[in-house]
């Protein structure tokens, strides 16, 4: 069974300075955790612990158990994340709580599966075009997935995948699909390539002649 649990202590220095000596001196990560109407609480996680839970890419969506020393342990989730723009460096974490029995809206990763078998791409010489790599959706925290597979295997050129389309576990919505039909948004297709396209718009108008 997978470890969804993180240690953490609570920071009473706070601030940008205080910060970098977090992360430089005691090699921690500067955090908080927020929600359910409780007042806000900053905290440190070990950097290397981490790193190592962010290696599971459930970690990003799964219900996790926060152990902070010396106060109640949490149920949270990772709401968002700070990254450096160009080290290898956790800058900040946020942590939401949640209560079991109420939905929380989180970003999901989206998989792409049987590319290789993609009819549009395979018979037809079409490309594959990604149009989202993740999709907001609201459930309860223990049934929100680690993923949604999309599988391209009969798509075909012209064709599009949308939010609608989606096979998602029982429980769970597509957020942006409660804002009504105009959201309802692609998630993969199959395009034409700009040389082909155009090759094909000068042969009709041959045909027309």
């Amino acid at each position: 069974m997978t470890d969804f649990t993180l240690n953490a202590v609570v920071r009473s220095d706070k601030g940008k300075g205080a910060s970098r000596r977090l992360r430089r001196l005691e090699k921690g990560t500067p955090a908080i955790v927020y929600g359910l109407g409780k007042e806000p609480v900053a905290i440190s996680i070990e950097m290397r612990e981490l790193y190592k839970k962010l290696e599971n890419e459930g970690f990003y969506t799964h219900m996790l158990e926060l152990n902070i020393e010396g106060a109640d342990n949490e149920k949270v989730i990772l709401k968002d994340m700070q990254r450096h723009p160009f080290k290898e460096v956790i800058m900040h974490a946020d942590f939401q709580r949640v209560d079991e029995s109420t939905k929380v809206s989180v970003n999901v990763p989206v998989h792409f599966v049987n590319e290789a078998e993609c009819k549009g791409v395979k018979l037809d010489g079409g490309i594959l075009m990604r149009l989202l790599t993740e999709v907001e959706i609201a459930a309860l925290p223990h049934q929100i997935p680690d993923a949604i597979n999309v599988d391209v295997a009969e798509l075909e050129k012209g064709q599009t995948i949308h939010l609608s389309d989606l096979t998602l576990p029982a429980g769970v919505d597509v957020v942006a699909l409660s804002k009504g039909a105009d959201h309802n948004d692609g998630v993969v297709s199959v395009a034409t390539p700009k040389g082909a396209a155009a090759d094909e718009a000068e042969e009709e108008g041959a045909g027309e002649e």
